[in-house]
């Protein structure tokens, strides 16, 4: 697999590093029912949620405590599947 450079259809080293940039894990707390929690996700989901929140009008935040009270298994993981689905529609 290529990343960026002659090797991707002619991209530029810059297209590799914002690609590496989002691949960044970044640890945010968040309160879900008023206990606070840490997770983490690569830069790239968090900008995700980021972008679902605001067309929701909501903060991040409120995003996450509605993914958490719908999801069946890991936070982190149901927060990753949610990004993707949204980033799809």
């Amino acid at each position: 697999m290529s990343v960026g450079g002659e090797g991707a259809g002619g991209g530029t080293g810059e297209d590799a590093d914002a690609f590496l940039a989002g691949c960044r894990m970044r640890k945010r707390s968040v309160t879900i029912a008023g206990h606070r929690t840490s997770v983490s996700l690569e830069a790239a989901f968090w900008q995700a949620l980021k972008d679902a929140a605001r067309a929701r009008g909501i903060s991040v935040a409120a995003l996450v405590e509605e993914i958490d009270t719908r999801r069946a298994g890991n936070l982190s993981s149901a927060l990753r599947v949610f990004a993707l689905i949204e980033g799809g529609r």
